[in-house]
């Protein structure tokens, strides 16, 4: 007698998302190390400039109100890093092979990494945000802003996994993805992070006014605090977007091009 097997149907999309996004958040948890160090250091930046700096910078002692936004940022961008190295890991190591083989979506493996990282990075936030509370950070932000501040951030942190997640597939190695990725964080440094922009060299000043980090700091700092908006709230939208965009493109771009090459 001859028995007949049916086909075994594909995972759909929305559940090989879903195992690839629990894949992804099982390897933070267990790489605890990072994780503590995704958090610890931007605190101890933040404690470092209200504590050290801030009295010469802001002698009133109102600098870490100034300063918790461009932390919140560089928090985002520490977390978001290891996105590139995990990606490059996983081109490299053969297990996109693996997942080759199977009737599955390759690409999910990416969104994984992106929703992991969303995630470990919005964590990270309310640790600094509390953090900062306790040395004396003081917002003035009713629930809403609360509201809009956090959607900022997360789509900011959205924006820089994106491009991480693009840096992870150019690259070669995990090393080389994140000597690469270690470039972008010193984007907030070059910002009104940590000073007013109005405090630099004009051709400095020129350059810091007109990346994406400023509007997006600039944004959650009068969500937050009550500054003057400005056309901030636009441009910080249009960046991310813009970034997003880019980075899914030439992401898809190379994931096809190596993938399709094993």
């Amino acid at each position: 007698m001859t028995v007949t097997l049916a086909p075994k149907r594909p995972a759909t999309v929305l559940t090989t998302n879903a195992v690839f996004v629990g894949r992804s958040i099982r390897h933070t948890l267990r790489n605890v190390d990072a994780l503590i160090m995704a958090m610890v250091l931007p605190v101890m930046l933040m404690l470092l400039f209200v504590f050290v700096f801030g009295g010469a910078i802001e002698p009133g002692g109102d600098y870490v109100n100034y300063v918790v936004p461009g932390i919140i940022l560089l928090c985002a961008g520490f977390g978001a890093a290891s996105t590139a190295v995990d990606v490059a890991g996983d081109m490299t190591n053969g297990i996109i092979d693996r997942f080759r083989t199977m009737p599955i979506q390759g690409s999910a493996v990416l969104t994984g990494h992106v929703v992991a990282s969303l995630l470990r990075n919005l964590l990270a936030t309310g640790v600094v945000i509390v953090v900062a509370l306790l040395v004396g950070f003081r917002p003035t932000a009713n629930p809403l802003e609360w509201l809009a501040a956090i959607a900022m951030v997360a789509l900011y942190i959205l924006a820089i996994t994106a491009l991480y997640v693009a840096i992870g597939l150019a690259a070669r190695s995990a090393e080389a993805a994140n000597g690469f990725g270690f470039i972008l964080l010193f984007l907030p440094y070059l910002s009104s992070a940590f000073v007013p922009t109005s405090t630099m060299p004009s051709w400095l000043q020129w350059i810091s006014d007109n990346q994406p980090i400023t509007p997006v700091i600039e944004s959650i700092r009068s969500l937050l605090t009550g500054t003057e908006m400005g056309n901030s709230g636009i441009l910080a939208l249009g960046w991310c977007v813009l970034i997003i965009v880019i980075a899914a493109v030439w992401g898809t771009t190379l994931f096809r091009r190596k993938a399709a090459r094993r």
